[in-house]
């Protein structure tokens, strides 16, 4: 096919890792398919945009970028999180001219759509799961999210993802793995295991025995991490529940094998407010789970995420919140203001707390999980630490260790470094630290 024969997509892409994820494989069938793929909305023959809805804020971020494309381009196709239910509907009302929507992961609905409204001039080839070097890839090179699963089985009050990408449903065994290894082969350095739930990996499949190179591997959490840890890279495990068989992972971590590194979404740790939020784990299980992994494993890095001002939260709950957060001396945390979302179950819950007292108590939780980060980082002053680099300049580079997440967590700088590549591991003494990040010299 001539470049001038070749159609032009262009792509804005909303939300968490897995809606990332979702977008890389649009884009890695689009690209399979012949269309060029462009960074401009003047240059695109049709623009595609994946949509964030879990918040209010997120779907008013994922309208303005649908107005913003139908203002520069005109014509626009809708997926992701608000492409289904009563945020589909909202959409076609605000925006009337988009030229199809689709909800989450619907990968072939999307694609026809592009084909539809910027068809080209041959056929295009059958579906060919690619994974770079051949497909798609919006992270850098040097790491990727690798999605095990989809949808939720849990039925949080204040979430409505079950609705929009419905139940559990693991990917097979190998299928995780094969795309694990070609990642890897491809320079991948870093593998961000991600799904809804990761430590019901296989639950729905009641743990079906697959193959991966031959061998039989039981699509199981434990058994999927034992075989990451083969490859060589770091692994890092997200969205891990602390159900009792976690416990397995962590002498894995002890080992070298995967990072010792969990982030865990606790959201509360006040018995009544989880229990508001139909939490699937009582806070203190959590605290006795944390200080088994702890004497297991006790360079683990713990983090979590929390919600102040949920509906019925009085002073006493955010003073147990307040209580656990000290107990638990967690090493990374994350914090929002209770924000209800269209369709949540909490919303019909008595006791919503006033703004203001939100944005209280939200910075007297972040002044104290800033005080406990601090510190734990004081602690590696004069530790040798692996560090893994991301970005290089005159002035030096900066990475992250084995404690840190990209874009969530802190950074390694490393002045006056120089020499250095995106995706090397290098070895370091800590210098300083502030309390989010550190310096090393």
């Amino acid at each position: 096919m001539n470049k001038t024969e070749q159609k032009r997509v262009g792509f804005v892409s909303l939300g968490c890792p897995k809606a990332l994820v979702d977008s890389e494989r649009i884009l890695t069938q689009l690209k399979t398919d012949g269309y060029d793929i462009v960074p401009t909305y003047e240059n695109a023959d049709v623009v595609v945009v994946n949509t964030c809805g879990f918040i209010d804020s997120a779907k008013q971020e994922s309208l303005e970028a649908i107005g913003e494309a139908i203002s520069e381009n005109g014509r626009v196709i809708v997926t992701g999180c608000m492409g289904k239910g009563d945020d589909a509907n909202t959409i076609k009302k605000l925006h009337p001219k988009v030229l199809n929507v689709s909800g989450p992961a619907a990968y072939e609905e999307v694609v026809g759509a592009v084909h539809q409204w910027a068809p080209q001039s041959q056929d295009y080839k059958p579906f060919i799961d690619l994974v770079p070097p051949q497909g798609i890839k919006l992270t850098p090179r040097h790491y990727a999210y690798l999605k095990i699963s989809e949808g939720c089985n849990h039925r949080c009050s204040f979430c409505i993802i079950p609705d929009m990408r419905g139940d559990l449903v693991s990917r097979p065994i190998g299928d995780v793995m094969d795309e694990a290894e070609r990642l890897v082969r491809a320079g991948v350095r870093e593998l961000l295991v991600i799904s809804q739930d990761t430590s019901a990996y296989g639950v729905d499949t009641q743990y079906r025995t697959g193959f991966w190179n031959g061998r039989p591997l039981k699509t199981r959490m434990q058994e999927l991490c034992e075989v990451l840890g083969e490859l060589g890279v770091w692994v890092r495990l997200h969205y891990v529940y602390p159900y009792p068989h976690v416990d397995k992972l962590i002498p894995l971590m002890a080992e070298g094998k995967i990072l010792p590194y969990l982030d865990v979404p606790l959201q509360h740790g006040s018995p009544a407010i989880l229990k508001q939020m139909q939490r699937p784990a009582a806070a203190e299980k959590a605290l006795k789970r944390i200080e088994t992994w702890r004497d297991i494993c006790p360079d683990i890095t713990l983090r979590s995420t929390f919600i102040v001002g949920f509906p019925g939260e009085t002073e006493d709950d955010f003073e147990i919140l307040l209580d656990f957060v000290r107990a638990a001396q967690l090493d990374r945390v994350g914090c929002f203001r209770y924000s209800p979302v269209k369709g949540a179950r909490a919303n019909l819950l008595a006791g919503h707390v006033a703004e203001e007292i939100k944005q209280e108590r939200w910075d007297r939780f972040m002044a104290l999980q800033q005080q406990i980060s601090a510190a734990k980082l004081q602690n590696k002053i004069g530790k040798t630490i692996e560090i893994l680099i991301d970005e290089t300049d005159a002035s030096g580079a900066v990475g992250r260790s084995s404690a840190d997440a990209p874009e969530i967590d802190g950074k390694v700088y490393l002045p006056g470094v120089n020499g250095l590549s995106p995706g090397d591991l290098v070895e370091a003494e800590v210098t300083a630290t502030d309390e989010y990040d550190l310096w090393v010299g």
